[in-house]
């Protein structure tokens, strides 16, 4: 336990810097879209869905070695539904925001989601999307925002 909680605790300056730097993105992000007042409600509720949800379990080697093989499948397949719920909330969020722009400020956010998720830059810019990557449209920190 000690070890685990001096792990954590040594972790807690990461996730302030992290959110620190994630409210950074975002104010850059309603900057350059230009979020006007009426559109503030829709910025807000976008926001609000792109937030951190609660950290997904972890198969751990331990606890699955516990387990039977079906229970083992059953775990696995819950956390994976787990994270498609969020990638699903995440994207009617982002749709939501999209439908409110004006068609100058969906170029925008076309053009700033294409060029964080890697596709169409030349070599060395943008940031594919892999295993692990918690930027973008998704999950986790930016959980998918430009």
């Amino acid at each position: 336990y000690a070890m685990h909680h001096g792990q954590h605790m040594r972790h807690a300056p990461d996730m302030a810097r992290m959110q620190e730097r994630r409210a950074q993105h975002l104010a850059a992000f309603k900057d350059k879209l230009q979020i006007t007042a009426a559109q503030e409600g829709a910025w807000n509720t976008f926001t609000e869905a792109m937030q951190p949800g609660r950290r997904h379990a972890r198969l751990d080697a331990q606890d699955m070695a516990q387990l039977t093989t079906p229970e083992r499948i059953d775990r696995m397949r819950a956390l994976r539904a787990e994270r498609i719920a969020e990638a699903d909330r995440h994207g009617d969020a982002t749709k939501a925001l999209y439908a409110a722009l004006s068609p100058a400020q969906q170029k925008t956010m076309d053009e700033q989601t294409l060029r964080h998720h890697g596709k169409g830059n030349r070599m060395g810019e943008g940031r594919p999307m892999g295993r692990g990557d918690h930027g973008g449209m998704h999950h986790h920190g930016m959980h998918r925002m430009p």
